[in-house]
């Protein structure tokens, strides 16, 4: 598996948003500049993270975006579920053993399929355990130790 720029920017403009949590809106131009993002790209994922209910906007003078919740709150998973869809190594994960319209006729018996079940399930409980507030941490002590 190998994430687009669409989960792994939207995982780096929440995090601008969360280290700049309580402090009111965030521009977008602020976000790109600090995150190296286009600034038209940024608003196209904005928006998508906007409709999950993951940020919320801001309009004026002063406007901009910022965490509809806290950043102990947001998971990296949701993010990634958000902007990429259901984590998923193989394309048979996507619908269930047995489905109608499945994917790979032999999902129902593949012994291999039990495999890639257990792997996304293991990258999908590190990804929701890992929250906003835990990358602001982390950001804080590498900047600490004097690390960019």
């Amino acid at each position: 598996m190998k994430l687009s720029t669409r989960g792994r920017y939207g995982v780096m403009a929440l995090y601008e948003l969360a280290q700049h949590c309580g402090e009111g809106a965030v521009s977008l131009k602020t976000i790109a500049e600090n995150q190296g993002i286009s600034e038209h790209y940024l608003e196209q994922l904005m928006s998508a993270l906007r409709s999950a209910g993951l940020v919320k906007s801001q309009r004026g003078a002063q406007g901009g975006y910022m965490l509809a919740k806290s950043p102990a709150d947001i998971t990296i998973g949701s993010i990634i579920t958000t902007m990429e869809g259901p984590i998923a190594l193989v394309d048979c994960l996507l619908t269930g053993a047995g489905d109608k319209g499945q994917i790979c006729d032999r999902a129902a018996g593949c012994v291999t399929r039990g495999v890639w079940e257990k792997v996304c399930a293991s990258i999908s409980n590190v990804l929701d355990h890992i929250t906003l507030a835990d990358l602001c941490r982390d950001g804080a002590l590498t900047e600490k130790r004097g690390i960019k």
